[in-house]
């Protein structure tokens, strides 16, 4: 009966190249619209990922990463004081603007770490050394500021190009020169504007308007001190706050800094209703024409199926060919969706705009979802087929 079902399936190219169509957008936008999400969210917590450390210690006030509220440096002495604690480094982050040799102005979130332990530095460098920050008006930028920054020029033939800049490259902040010793590799950030380190005595004389200068400290916990525990201690002695930096959004700790980014981004943005919306379109729009095509070829096909129940075959065993059909029809709908979807994910990846992220729960999740329209057009088959007469086939 099995055989039989996907006979009569495939049998109807027609239909189930529409069905296919129907189920293969449906995956195609559900997948791509949430990879998209998590990859504009993860921007968010970008300065937990590409400035590593255990714990990161805020003002009380803060409640996410990008909303750093200065404080002052004195500070820094009484979280070292902790019991614990086995060193503290500060670090600043603001939004600037770099004035280019062109005399054009650019937006860059300017990093200050410190200049002993490099605590918070990039990890990796494509051009220069973290150890030439300590010459003077020194900076390393990050690998889309240096395009995003570069000169535009006109080539030979006439037409203008941007070229990148280069360690040696100058540009200037507050009206005081920043000299570029080096090229990172770091993720975007969700401003849009490139991150560009130097040490943190440096970044407060770039920063002439502020008082306070102390964004965040760096903490590393001694040897048999857990993180959480040294988390309560820096709060119970300072009345600072103080955070884990658990870059794995599925982590639920109340304490970790990259979830409390996501979430307050997710409570207090407009970005989850917009994705939610197209996927939820995906979802419905599926349901309608797999539905509907899936109606239509029962239709089409209601003498064969009424002949199988004259021939003595039992409605469970019908109801179960059209569960065949529909979540075979599913599966290979899915597998043409999921991977136009990747297909699409690798060319944005390549321009590298908007991010895509596709995390193992995004395709299993639209698998559900895809077999479960699947049963829906199945059980809309099934309330029809049971209600045909099994005599009809005999009166023509």
């Amino acid at each position: 009966m099995y055989r039989l079902a996907l006979n009569m399936l495939f049998g109807d190219r027609a239909k189930l190249a529409m069905l296919l169509c129907g189920l293969a957008f449906s995956a195609l936008l559900m997948a791509q619209q949430t990879s998209v999400f998590f990859g504009i969210m993860s921007w968010t917590y970008t300065p937990i990922y590409n400035i590593r450390s255990t714990i990161w210690v805020s003002d009380p006030m803060v409640e996410q990463a990008n909303d750093a509220k200065p404080m002052r440096d004195t500070e820094l002495g009484k979280v070292r004081s902790v019991d614990g604690v086995s060193w503290a480094a500060p670090l600043h982050m603001s939004i600037l603007q770099a004035r280019m040799t062109d005399g054009n102005f650019k937006l860059i979130t300017m990093v200050g770490i410190d200049a002993d332990t490099f605590a918070g530095a990039p990890a990796q460098l494509s051009q220069g050394r973290i150890e030439e920050l300590r010459l003077p008006n020194t900076v390393i930028i990050d690998e889309w500021g240096a395009q995003l920054m570069g000169r535009t020029v006109v080539g030979p033939d006439g037409k203008t190009k941007t070229v990148p800049l280069k360690p040696g490259d100058t540009f200037e902040i507050n009206d005081i020169e920043a000299r570029i010793v080096g090229i990172c590799k770091v993720r975007r950030a969700f401003t849009g504007g490139p991150f560009v380190y130097t040490t943190y005595d440096r970044a407060k004389a770039y920063n002439l308007e502020a008082r306070r200068t102390l964004s965040f400290m760096l903490v590393e916990p001694r040897d048999g001190v857990s993180a959480s525990q040294l988390c309560d201690r820096i709060e119970r002695e300072t009345a600072l706050k103080a955070w884990t930096t658990d870059t794995v959004i599925w982590d639920w700790s109340d304490r970790s800094l990259a979830k409390n980014t996501f979430w307050w981004f997710w409570k207090n943005t407009g970005i989850p209703f917009s994705f939610g919306t197209a996927v939820a379109l995906g979802l419905f729009v599926g349901i309608a024409i797999s539905g509907q095509t899936f109606y239509s070829f029962v239709l089409e096909n209601l003498k064969y199926f009424a002949a199988i129940k004259a021939m003595g075959a039992g409605m469970a065993t019908i109801a179960r060919m059209l569960l065949v059909q529909a979540l075979t029809a599913g599966l290979i709908g899915f597998g043409l969706g999921a991977g136009m979807a990747q297909a699409i994910g690798r060319v944005m990846i390549e321009k590298g705009m908007p991010p895509f992220v596709m995390f193992p729960q995004i395709f299993w999740a639209t698998l559900v979802l895809v077999l479960g329209i699947s049963l829906v057009s199945a059980i809309i088959g099934i309330i029809k087929v049971s209600r045909v007469d099994a005599a009809s086939v005999f009166r023509g």
